[in-house]
């Protein structure tokens, strides 16, 4: 179960790493205001916000990825509690999206599956 779960967790962290890309080293580019629907102008007027919002993703991922070196280092307990604390920012982060923004619904759930079922996977093998 663990294995499975490390497995979501780095792709987890491999989407959130790709999305610090995104906002914090692509954010003006054509490609990323079309995939965010932004146009130059408001990308311009958003790159500072965008720029700290993808550290926070990045971060997010590093966490993830931290808590899987633990664990396959045979540190399970410290890779668990650090799998569950990246994975479930990012979930909650997704959440909050969906919540606020209903209209980027596709966007939240691009961010918040893969650490919900890392986390659920986590949780699983933890109880038995």
């Amino acid at each position: 179960m663990l294995t499975a779960a490390l497995v979501f967790a780095a792709l987890a962290a491999l989407v959130h790493v790709y999305i610090f890309v995104l906002e914090s080293l692509r954010w003006t580019a054509p490609a990323t205001r079309r995939t965010f629907g932004t146009t130059g102008q408001e990308a311009q007027a958003t790159k500072e916000l965008a720029f700290n919002q993808g550290f926070y993703n990045l971060f997010l991922a590093v966490v993830a990825l931290a808590g899987i070196i633990a664990a396959v280092s045979g540190h399970h307990a410290v890779g668990a509690a650090l799998v569950l604390a990246g994975c479930g920012s990012m979930l909650a982060a997704g959440l909050v999206l969906l919540i606020s923004s209903p209209t980027k619904a596709r966007a939240a759930l691009v961010q918040l599956t893969l650490p919900l079922i890392a986390v659920v996977l986590v949780l699983v093998g933890l109880a038995v």
